[in-house]
């Protein structure tokens, strides 16, 4: 083994006794390729992705919008994750839509989302769909929910994009993605840091996300 192959483990490991001292749950997964390094993480649509590209960590969201453990990480977390590692240019945050199949209206909204941020509303559409979730999910009522966060003349754009089926192949490739990194349930965040990479499944509360943040930053 190379020296610097061995400083790459030694830190792993410490990075992920790190994980394990701070309770969070990081799921070793079994990967069909090798997965993206921060600097070379791909097929990003800009519009769903937030913060500056050449931040020193790249934070991986898959999400389902009718998922209550994402509507929680959303809301309790990810919220302050934007407002103290994005906005200083320390976290690029991308956002993958990974809709689950047993949720009917989830890949829907996907799409209505994903056109919203075209428009650069995503921010407003995404917190819309989250807050009314349960509204929706039991309605089915997705266009009437998204309709309460823009104008009639969004509107009027994002159901000719969700119409248009541009969309689907964008959803597609966040769901390919999803199997390379073998993600089978949300929200599961994939975090990236120089070489390395590290999946945390489940919701994390921003107390200790941060901090393992800041652990991997203070790396040399």
């Amino acid at each position: 083994m190379t020296r610097k192959r061995s400083g790459i483990r030694k830190a792993t490991m410490a990075a992920f006794a790190v994980l394990a001292a701070l309770g969070i749950g990081v799921v070793l997964m079994a990967m069909a390729a090798p997965p993206p390094t921060a600097g070379s993480v791909s097929d990003i649509d800009t519009h769903k992705a937030f913060g500056s590209k050449n931040a020193p960590l790249v934070l991986e969201v898959f999400s389902d919008f009718q998922c209550p453990a994402c509507k929680t990480l959303y809301t309790s977390t990810n919220r302050q994750l934007m407002d103290n590692y994005v906005t200083n240019g320390k976290v690029y945050l991308v956002h993958r839509d990974f809709p689950l199949p047993m949720h009917a209206h989830s890949r829907v909204a996907a799409q209505y989302a994903r056109a919203a941020a075209q428009l650069d509303k995503n921010e407003q559409v995404e917190q819309a769909l989250f807050a009314n979730q349960e509204k929706w999910e039991n309605s089915g009522d997705i266009d009437g929910t998204v309709a309460t966060a823009l104008s009639p003349a969004e509107m009027t754009k994002v159901r000719a994009l969700v119409k248009g089926g541009t969309l689907e192949p964008l959803i597609e490739k966040d769901l390919a993605l999803g199997r390379i990194y073998n993600v089978n349930q949300t929200p599961t965040t994939i975090v990236h840091y120089k070489d390395q990479t590290y999946p945390v499944v489940g919701v994390q509360s921003y107390a200790v996300l941060h901090q393992f943040l800041d652990q991997l930053l203070a790396q040399k």
